[in-house]
């Protein structure tokens, strides 16, 4: 306590500047509270030196265990993306980004889709306050539940605000920008009415990897060409999807807020959804997405080659840029 007083005397802006470098690569456990930086606490410490707030390894240590960073143990946690050779300068490239557009004005969204969850009588991991245990089935069988809760998440780290879309058939491209598009409707172009640009942060992988030709597509025609935005996507390296903000912002505030209650129908799970908050201020929407959402859609070479997309210089396969097609543009 008395290290406490003492930085907090000498040097009162030292918490937060060790924040503002750490909070750009920062990782962490979308099930639990845990969070990690990618950086060292000597290199941390000589970035605070730099900075003109220097202050020593230890006292690093105790800022950020303060704010629930925690070391990394080894065990199945080794990133597959690590040893790609183009993984620091995208994390980099993303920061940048970020940064170019927080300044603009512009809005930035995380996007990722939860772990899927069965509806029903189901044990929920984690452990609850009660008098005697919740009785739930002794197996998870599909064929017991009332569907599949697919849930997509939405977070917008500047409001520090989060929509969950959840939908019950396939985790889709489609299903993906079709979320997206509804939170534009919902909350996005009213909290950002000037905005014509948006920036997407994405995994590499899943209903919104940088490989999936329907994602690009559905990107082009239900949110460039409909709401006239020219949208930038930037996804983090292959195995590095716990840096994405929503899984540390979003995702482990809501597993930890219905931890051991199961899930028994969908409004169940749409109350906790919304119930979700932070001492920091987090706010979560919650609605149902109906439709059904069939997988396996292909997508044309000559419908690609109607696409408005341009790759960035830097990483290409994982930064593009799609705009509003000129003539879609003119007949809305």
């Amino acid at each position: 306590m008395q290290a406490d007083r003492w930085w907090k005397k000498k040097d009162p802006v030292l918490e937060a500047e060790l924040l503002g470098i750490v909070t750009p690569e920062t990782a962490g456990d979308p099930m639990g509270a845990r969070k990690w930086v990618r950086s060292s606490l000597r290199r941390l410490s000589q970035r605070l030196a730099q900075a003109g707030h220097p202050a020593s390894a230890p006292t690093v240590s105790r800022l950020l265990q303060k704010h629930d960073y925690a070391l990394r143990v080894n065990a199945k946690e080794k990133e597959a993306g690590s040893a790609h050779p183009d993984r620091d300068t995208q994390f980099q490239y993303i920061e940048a980004q970020q940064e170019a557009f927080a300044t603009a004005g512009c809005p930035i969204i995380s996007v990722d889709t939860k772990k899927k969850e069965l509806i029903g009588d189901f044990k929920n991991a984690g452990q609850v306050w009660c008098q005697h245990a919740i009785e739930v089935n002794v197996h998870d069988f599909p064929s017991d539940a009332l569907g599949r809760a697919v849930p997509y998440g939405i977070y917008d780290p500047q409001r520090n605000e989060g929509a969950v879309y959840v939908g019950a058939s396939a985790d889709t491209s489609e299903f993906a920008v079709t979320a997206i598009a509804r939170w534009w409707e919902d909350r996005g172009g009213v909290a950002y009415p000037q905005a014509h640009h948006l920036l997407i942060l994405a995994d590499a992988g899943g209903s919104n990897g940088c490989r999936p030709r329907l994602w690009k597509a559905q990107l082009q025609s239900r949110l460039s060409d409909r709401f006239g935005l020219t949208v930038t996507v930037c996804h983090y390296p292959t195995g590095c999807s716990k840096w994405n903000p929503i899984e540390h912002r979003l995702f482990s505030q809501i597993s930890l807020n219905w931890a051991g209650q199961p899930l028994r129908t969908f409004e169940t799970m749409l109350g906790y959804l919304r119930d979700t908050t932070t001492t920091t201020g987090l706010t979560v929407t919650a609605r149902l997405l109906e439709g059904i959402y069939q997988t396996g859609k292909k997508i044309a070479d000559t419908v690609m080659k109607t696409l408005n997309v341009t790759h960035h210089a830097v990483c290409p396969p994982w930064n593009y840029t799609i705009r509003p097609r000129v003539e879609d543009a003119l007949t809305t």
